[in-house]
């Protein structure tokens, strides 16, 4: 194997999302002699950046002040709030909580804050390299001494390829990892360092968003409309959002908590379902879907938090978990932890260069953060535990007579282990989609710019192929096949075509195939075939696996979704 080149930083930061950005850019800020360099896997900064979105100003307010002489691309000031209950038919307006009121608020493309935020970064002198995807950490005598990134060429048997490329080591005093929801890197810290000891576990949703171009007529810039209720059962947690941004572009997403019970709940069809609402198709009608994603997020609030520092680095923005359910808001959070971790680590330059950044975590908890996060808290597990009714109520207790401070704190449980075996459960029967206003999966990653290197090991993996058969299709008949938004995965032999048949899309029992399938687990009556090429990077399969037997991998830089324009 060839032998790997280094380079050395004072700080690396791995992630060039909104924490990363932030990061960098106010280490600077405060240290401007501090050699900072940036990875990201994404091909471009924000390629793989997706969300609404809403920003509250207060973290951008706070780093960058005149930020609105000179704004990112599409943001557009927020101008009314719609709260809705949907039933099959009807639409009722409720009163706004509280922590939905987004006046001063904007909705943006968090891709281009991204991307305008990397040229402020590169203009004090910080070093982006997209396309370089950390593969490993490199720990040394129980420390993180940087990240091996940029490792190309493997080829899908393994072996080095003709254009193999051993990566880097980008080595540093402190490494900050900023990789977002279910970060690869993050969660091999999280076990060498047992910083989830004293957590809850973590709770996620999968969020699907579509960008629609709708005609003027129809566009009120500013218009920010969310909804509960229809099409998602009273035992699941979930909800909508339709963002009005500039140029007559048209946010619209659905957001399903992954500790659903029932094994044939698809997301992806709940959301296609939504859209034909006549609440939501009148302002769809006439309009064209123009892009696609899918990303999975963090929801397990204050208590599922984890221990911040360790030697030689920190947890920052949502791989930490700073995410405000209630809100549906987590740049704010991300940016003002990444902030604080940048003055963290400035104080520590200045000082001991070995030490363990213990200002960062105290850092957190003296700032908004806390505040704000602590606030909500009982907000997210009160559905999980009273249902949709119990936990709306559940949510105005809370909010309107404990004002956040109830005497209790309530636990969560890890998503893996919420679904009922499919013979208990009621079969999902989703409508085909029409092609106007609900699609296939396979016609909307083709929106996502999804692409991989061919050649290379499939980054989808089971840690035993035998346990698929056993558990997965027996008990639970192939859940990854509908919670996937991307169709990945697939059940396919003669069994599984009896058993799936009238699946809204046909790759369910056929399959795409392509030269990048691999027939992963299974016998000659069914098995499973995983379709790596599709992956959007979203990591749903890698949190909702009933056994935590997929392990989602990081594939060759530059791969996965491309998500630009106003995405």
């Amino acid at each position: 194997m060839a032998e790997r080149e280094a380079m050395e930083f004072d700080v690396l930061i791995v992630g060039a999302g909104p924490a990363g950005l932030a990061a960098a850019i106010r280490l600077k800020q405060v240290a401007p002699d501090a050699t900072v360099c940036v990875v990201e896997k994404g091909s471009e900064v924000g390629a793989h950046i997706l969300s609404g979105a809403v920003i509250e100003p207060r973290a951008l307010d706070e780093l960058l002040p005149d930020w609105r002489d000179d704004p990112p691309a599409l943001a557009t000031p927020a101008t009314d709030d719609r709260f809705m209950l949907l039933t099959a038919k009807r639409a009722f307006k409720l009163p706004t909580p509280p922590q939905m009121n987004n006046h001063g608020n904007y909705i943006v493309s968090l891709g281009n804050v991204c991307r305008w935020l990397g040229a402020k970064a590169e203009a004090l002198g910080i070093e982006i390299y997209p396309g370089f995807a950390a593969s490993e950490t490199i720990i040394e005598d129980g420390q993180v001494k940087g990240v091996v990134a940029g490792m190309m060429g493997i080829t899908r048997d393994g072996e080095e390829g003709p254009n193999y490329q051993p990566g880097m080591e980008l080595r540093a005093t402190y490494t900050l990892f900023g990789e977002g929801c279910r970060g690869s890197l993050t969660r091999r810290l999280e076990e060498v360092f047992d910083l989830r000891a004293e957590a809850m576990p973590q709770t996620y949703a999968l969020g699907i968003k579509e960008l629609w171009e709708i005609p003027r007529e129809k566009h009120t810039p500013g218009l920010i409309w969310h909804s509960v209720g229809w099409p998602l059962p009273k035992d699941t947690y979930g909800g909508s959002w339709l963002y009005m941004l500039g140029e007559n572009l048209v946010s619209i997403g659905f957001v399903v908590g992954l500790d659903y019970p029932n094994p044939w709940l698809a997301p992806f069809d709940e959301f296609q379902r939504f859209k034909t609402h006549p609440e939501v198709r009148k302002f769809l009608e006439g309009g064209k879907r123009i892009a696609y994603g899918a990303r999975a997020l963090n929801e397990g609030g204050w208590q599922a938090v984890p221990r911040l520092a360790f030697p030689g680095g920190l947890l920052i923005g949502d791989g930490a978990g700073f995410l405000n359910v209630p809100k549906i808001k987590g740049t704010h959070l991300a940016m003002k932890s990444g902030m604080v971790a940048a003055e963290a680590v400035a104080e520590a330059l200045a000082g001991d260069r070995r030490a363990v950044l213990d200002a960062y975590p105290r850092g957190i908890r003296e700032s908004w953060i806390t505040e704000e996060l602590k606030g909500v808290r009982n907000i997210r597990p009160g559905f999980a535990r009273l249902g949709f009714w119990g936990g709306m109520a559940n949510a105005a207790l809370d909010t309107y007579v404990f004002k956040g401070k109830a005497p209790w704190t309530m636990k969560h449980h890890a998503d893996h282990e919420t679904l009922r075996d499919a013979s208990k459960s009621e079969r999902i029967r989703y409508p085909k989609p029409d092609g106007v206003l609900s699609f296939d999966r396979l016609s909307s990653v083709f929106l996502s710019n999804t692409n991989h290197e061919e050649d290379q090991p499939v980054h989808l993996r089971l840690k035993d192929p035998s346990r698929w058969k056993a558990v997965n299709w027996d008990r639970f008949r192939s859940p990854e096949s509908r919670y996937c938004p991307a169709a990945v995965y697939e059940a396919v032999g003669p069994e599984a075509e009896r058993e799936l048949k009238g699946e809204p899309d046909p790759q369910a029992v056929e399959g795409p195939g392509g030269q990048n399938a691999e027939v992963e687990a299974g016998d000659a009556n069914v098995r499973l075939v995983i379709n790596a090429q599709n992956c959007v990077h979203c990591k749903t399969c890698d949190i909702k696996d009933p056994t935590q037997n997929i392990v989602w991998t990081t594939p060759e830089g530059g791969g996965g979704p491309n998500y630009i324009g106003g995405m």
